[in-house]
């Protein structure tokens, strides 16, 4: 059974959640601020966190940037605000989706779903059990770690996800709908820009191995390069 965290100073929020996912089959905890939820990913494993934003003690972005600092998890944000700084500074973060209140229930736990099935697939896929060495860039699908000539980069959870993408489909011209669709699921709320700043967000950590990612002017993106017998 998958387990769920919902971070959320509303009690009303918490169990209207609640109700749905333990009607789809989860299992719920639930945390009323962001350092409860923090010490609750210290001590437990999770495979979704659903975090609200503005909340007391520690507001859902530092709570995300903590939680991440322990444990790999997938984390859906909840936010009344719509804005788009707050959505990419999220993405930025590593979160998995964005949700604007209010929502339906029954669309968040789809987004859920998405998130859940899609993680456990990246995690699990046989595909991936391998080593992919591209001159000095080391890419262990299964480890989930990025060296750069001989140094461990640390990238966001999305990052390894595009990364991984774009390589398992080298030389491939992939257009960001495409990416959009099969990185972040069919049913992200988001747009080509964001593929466009996980990409930039990417280069920026494959420092001189960069130009890897090759943009194509009007469509999108591909991975080339050769790889090391």
């Amino acid at each position: 059974m998958y387990h769920i965290l919902v971070v959320d100073d509303e009690a009303k929020i918490r169990e209207v959640i609640r109700e749905y996912a333990e009607f789809e089959g989860y299992q719920v905890t639930e945390a009323n601020d962001g350092m409860e939820a923090v010490e609750l990913c210290r001590q437990h494993d999770y495979d979704l966190c659903i975090i609200d934003i503005m909340m007391p003690k520690l507001d859902g972005f530092s709570t995300c940037k903590e939680i991440k600092k322990l444990k790999s998890i997938p984390v859906l944000m909840l936010s009344a605000r719509g804005e788009e700084y707050d959505k990419l500074f999220g993405f930025e973060l590593g979160i998995d989706d964005y949700v604007v209140k209010p929502f339906s229930p029954k669309e968040l736990m789809a987004r859920v779903h998405v998130i859940i099935s899609r993680n456990e697939k990246n995690s699990g896929n046989g595909q991936q059990n391998k080593l992919m060495i591209f001159g000095g860039l080391e890419i262990d699908m299964t480890a989930r770690t990025v060296c750069v000539d001989g140094v461990r980069v640390d990238m966001t959870p999305k990052e390894y996800d595009l990364l991984f993408y774009l390589v398992l489909n080298q030389n491939i011209a992939l257009s960001r709908d495409k990416i959009l669709t099969d990185v972040w699921g069919y049913h992200f709320y988001g747009d080509d820009r964001t593929v466009d700043t996980h990409i930039k967000m990417l280069r920026g950590s494959l420092g001189p191995y960069r130009d890897y990612i090759v943009t194509l002017r009007g469509l999108g993106y591909k991975f080339e390069a050769t790889e090391k017998e």
